[in-house]
């Protein structure tokens, strides 16, 4: 008798349900660059200073990660100059902005003039986008503008209607008037920033949440 009971609690016991296995963790996104921390607070003074208190410095940050590495000497092949990298023709158009309230000299090298002017043009172009309620695809749009140029976006968008999400609008990259060579650039720009760098500066103030 003793010999069945046992038994029975054996096949019991191999019976029960296994704990359920503990969730992966997500791995920690890798710290902010040391030459960041250099620039953290003129930074969140630039962005604060155009878009309130509640700026996005987390995605500002990493685009300027994405374009110079934090560098405010940086220059790129085509002559795109400083932290933001802008080209010069754009860089005089900025200062000639009412209402920029830039530092005095236009130089792209001045960090604080890059950082201040590049939160500016952000906004300028956020303004002129449309809200379809999804504040991930407006700043899609707005980066993608910011580097390729805002009337080939809006050429693209206007393909896509009457779908106004920003996987309709990449789709007609390079059936308007950009040329399709520069696509992988331009949509990867936007994935790049909000997805990749963002949350390596989650620590430094609000972003906005992509999927």
């Amino acid at each position: 008798m003793r010999d069945l009971v046992a038994a029975l609690g054996t096949l019991l016991a191999g019976s029960a349900p296994s704990p359920d296995p503990a969730p992966a963790s997500v791995p920690a996104a890798p710290a902010p660059p040391l030459a960041a921390q250099a620039h953290r607070a003129e930074l969140t003074r630039a962005t604060r200073l155009v878009w309130g208190l509640d700026a996005p410095i987390a995605v500002l940050a990493a685009q300027v990660h994405q374009e110079s590495g934090w560098n405010p000497r940086a220059v790129s092949p085509v002559g795109a100059q400083g932290m933001a990298q802008f080209m010069p023709a754009t860089a005089r158009w900025i200062c000639g902005l009412p209402g920029a309230d830039l530092p005095p000299g236009c130089d792209t090298t001045n960090p604080t003039w890059a950082l201040r002017a590049m939160a500016r043009y952000d906004r300028w172009l956020w303004e002129r986008l449309p809200d379809n309620g999804n504040a991930c695809d407006r700043w899609w749009a707005t980066l993608r503008s910011y580097n390729g140029g805002l009337g080939h976006w809006q050429k693209e968008a206007a393909l896509a209607q009457p779908s106004r999400d920003r996987t309709s609008i990449d789709a007609q990259c390079g059936k308007a008037s950009r040329n399709i060579k520069h696509c992988p650039e331009n949509i990867g720009y936007p994935h790049r920033i909000l997805l990749t760098l963002q949350p390596r500066y989650a620590g430094w103030g609000p972003g906005v949440k992509c999927g």
